[in-house]
């Protein structure tokens, strides 16, 4: 195990998620593989209680608990990977992803768009579209009256 990884998860600049808050569990693949997939436990579950983190600000928490509301199982977050062979390298993998989803659900969100009119041009652009379609439709029509 390499020092980053004793020391915790460093998701950005300000935020570190210590290796104490982390829980993994280790279980058998699925799919094909064989024996390998039948006897290596490689399919990883990093989970991590979110509700209960000392790493976290309240306004972190807050956002986090929010943003990610679908994925949470009583405050705590799962991640799986089983992706690889290795159960090394789907540790990674779920480290890598827990880092990621973090990181998205803490950015601010996006300033609000405001309502802005449409030109006269993209109206005109608009109508004489519909002018068109109407046009086709009126020629496929059997001549009538």
């Amino acid at each position: 195990m390499t020092a980053a990884h004793r020391s915790g998860l460093r998701i950005d600049a300000r935020l570190t998620i210590p290796e104490a808050e982390l829980s993994w569990r280790f279980s058998r693949s699925s799919g094909p593989g064989g024996q390998g997939v039948n006897t290596a436990d490689s399919r990883v579950e990093l989970m991590w209680d979110i509700a209960g983190s000392a790493a976290l600000s309240p306004h972190q928490r807050e956002r986090l608990l929010a943003r990610l509301s679908g994925r949470l199982v009583g405050g705590v977050l799962t991640v799986v990977a089983s992706e690889h062979r290795a159960q090394l390298r789907n540790r990674d993998a779920a480290r890598a992803r827990l880092a990621a989803l973090v990181v998205e659900a803490l950015r601010p969100p996006a300033p609000p768009r405001r309502a802005t009119k449409p030109t006269r041009g993209s109206q005109e652009r608009r109508l004489q579209a519909k002018n068109q379609r109407t046009d086709v439709k009126r020629l496929r029509r059997p001549p009538g009256d």
